[in-house]
């Protein structure tokens, strides 16, 4: 079974490509003509779609492929339930990762932290159930507001994690504030979880998972193709 897996975010669609459930490549395009193109080249037999942004369904229909085409929804029949109060407003990528950690930690307890755009936490307990998380502001999105939302504050890129705690300029004091802040806030998030499920794992993915996998401690588990992997159980669930 060769499975095309999409995952259309706020800033990047990407892709894998899964053989027999196990995946042989990864990548990130541009546009609907990109993943035509994935298409004629890698032949797959069916397609698992999540969007966050343009309709998953008009993107399915423009794909040839002979196969199951599933996309995730607030509709879709799932192997957890999902206690989330309004299902329709639930981030795709959020639940796909999800998916992904009951795949491979099936009847544990989880957080899965999603470090992109925003930062995500999801908890799954052990028997199944979703019970939603939180959202926070991302490392970029911290750099841009402090410059949007004040007269004085410089816009910083961010740089690799190296501030001291007590900056010693304005810049430094910025990404001390955003490193050792947003490392402050994860901590004690997971903290908070930990009391209340025993034996949990958290799980890493997104754009700036490295960071935290550098810097946090614990049972940690960095899998930067969560989304993928949950995705492509859908199409395992489907078969």
């Amino acid at each position: 079974m060769r499975n095309l897996i999409i995952d259309i975010g706020n800033t990047n669609t990407k892709y894998g490509i899964f053989e027999n459930n196990k995946l042989e490549k990864q990548g990130v395009v541009s546009g609907i003509a990109a993943l035509q193109e994935i298409v004629a080249e890698e032949n797959p037999e069916n397609v698992a779609l999540a969007s966050v942004g343009i309709s998953g369904e008009e993107v399915l229909k423009t794909l040839s492929i002979p196969g199951k085409k599933v996309e995730l929804t607030h509709k879709t029949e799932l192997p957890i339930s999902n206690l989330y109060e309004t299902p329709e407003t639930l981030g795709k990528d959020r639940l796909a990762a999800v998916l992904g950690a009951v795949f491979l930690f099936p009847k544990t307890n989880c957080l899965v932290i999603d470090a992109g755009t925003c930062i995500t936490y999801d908890f799954l307990d052990a028997a199944g159930n979703y019970h939603g998380g939180l959202i926070a502001p991302g490392l970029a999105m911290k750099f841009k507001a402090m410059h949007t939302f004040t007269s004085r504050l410089p816009f910083l890129e961010q740089s690799a994690f190296e501030p001291e705690l007590s900056g010693k300029t304005t810049a430094q004091a910025m990404q001390s504030g955003v490193y050792n802040g947003t490392l402050a806030e994860a901590e004690g998030i997971i903290k908070r979880y930990e009391k209340q499920a025993e034996n949990l794992n958290v799980l890493l993915c997104g754009g700036d998972a490295a960071f935290f996998e550098t810097n946090l401690k614990g049972r940690i588990f960095a899998i930067p193709e969560l989304v993928l992997l949950g995705l492509n159980s859908l199409l395992i669930e489907h078969a």
